[in-house]
């Protein structure tokens, strides 16, 4: 049977969030909502506007773009629910969140325990409850998507996070949402689960991030230089290290999701999010570096195809130039990024990796394997 909980609201034993933080440091989550910055608002500060209240499923939810939308949802007096398999704590305490804004949050959420491949599973429980909205934050592949729309045939809104990624390599950049894509994208899940919602006539809106960054990211995307930082070493970077990407703080992102909820303008649309700026490889280093105050780096361009890394990643960005305009979320939506690449970052090592916390430990194995040639080209 579907288990159905409101999240405890003891601090859970988890060893990558602090259980005693004090302010958000700039980001701190208020009890106001409303998506407009008042005079003198901290930058960063998780607010959403007033609307009806849904009931609400997300897909996932307890891993970084989940922490902080579920928050957002919340707080907007939504009643709302995460769809997990209960490997992880509903309720994590946020790094600079007070214990009463967790306490809040964590008498609210709430769970229903359950893997989304029991196809049998979802349709029985889904139907059950009847929700209004799903977001969908961690679906792969449409046949993952069609138990739940069957669930609900009355409802409201699918909300989907694709991917930039499926955009076929072009010349002209930046991406935009009316830009071909590459069916043999390893997102071609994703593009397959749009065509799907688009079939099935339901009213769905697609968000398309390119590179997602923040505290609390899975992904080794800003830890990855912010290792090398901390331990003094040079930063090795393929090729020229002139190509140009682009990354979104996750809680723009976040905000971008919130935009989207019964927004007639977002119906059967597809939305690029990421910040504003494109960034060299290069200027990515340099940017971690100041954000979190460390030296500017020695920088080492090498050539991929010069070595065999196995099945290593020697660095945590597709090499070619990857980036997506945001003009239709900001002009349709009325949604801005309030991070600048900089002090985004900044808000990420502050809130994680400074305060000591990461997912994976630092492994210099790849630019051993780099720095070592270079030494021998050199002398």
């Amino acid at each position: 049977m579907a288990r159905m909980m409101a999240a405890q609201q003891e601090q859970p034993s988890v060893s990558l969030l602090p259980s005693s933080l004090s302010d958000f440091s700039g980001v701190r989550l208020t009890a106001q909502v409303q998506f407009k910055r008042k005079t003198g608002r901290p930058k960063g500060a998780l607010h959403v506007s007033a609307s009806s209240a849904k009931k609400i499923l997300i897909m996932g939810g307890t891993r970084f773009i989940g922490l902080f939308l579920s928050r957002l949802l919340v707080k907007e007096g939504h009643q709302v629910t995460l769809f997990t398999r209960g490997k992880a704590p509903i309720a994590q305490q946020l790094p600079g969140e007070s214990d009463s804004e967790y306490s809040d949050f964590a008498s609210k959420i709430l769970h229903l325990k359950g893997d989304r491949m029991d196809f049998d599973f979802v349709r029985t429980s889904l139907a059950a409850e009847g929700y209004d909205v799903v977001y969908d934050i961690n679906g792969r592949e449409a046949v993952e998507v069609e138990p739940i729309l069957d669930a609900l045939p009355n409802l409201e809104q699918y909300i989907y996070c694709s991917s930039a990624g499926v955009y076929l390599k072009s010349d002209l950049m930046p991406h935009c949402e009316t830009d071909a894509v590459d069916p043999k994208s390893r997102h071609k899940g994703k593009l397959e689960t749009e065509s799907l919602l688009e079939s099935k006539g339901v009213n769905w809106t697609s968000i398309r991030p390119v590179y997602i960054y923040g505290p609390l990211n899975y992904n080794p995307v800003e830890e990855w230089f912010f290792h090398r930082l901390k331990a003094g070493r040079p930063i090795p970077i393929p090729n020229s290290g002139v190509q140009i990407t682009q990354l979104g703080h996750v809680k723009d992102l976040a905000t971008a999701f919130i935009k989207v909820l019964g927004n007639e303008k977002a119906s059967k649309e597809v939305f690029n999010i990421s910040g504003e700026k494109y960034v060299t490889f290069d200027g990515l280093a340099r940017a971690c570096a100041k954000a979190a105050g460390f030296p500017e780096p020695e920088l080492v361009h090498y050539n991929p195809k010069e070595f065999d890394f196995g099945k290593k990643k020697p660095f945590p960005f597709r090499d070619q130039h990857f980036f997506a305009s945001v003009d239709k979320a900001k002009s349709v939506l009325g949604w801005t990024p309030e991070f600048g690449l900089v002090e985004g970052l900044a808000d990420s090592y502050n809130l994680d990796f400074g305060r000591g916390t990461f997912r994976k430990a630092a492994d210099f194995s790849t630019d051993d394997i780099i720095l070592g040639k270079s030494l021998v080209l050199q002398s």
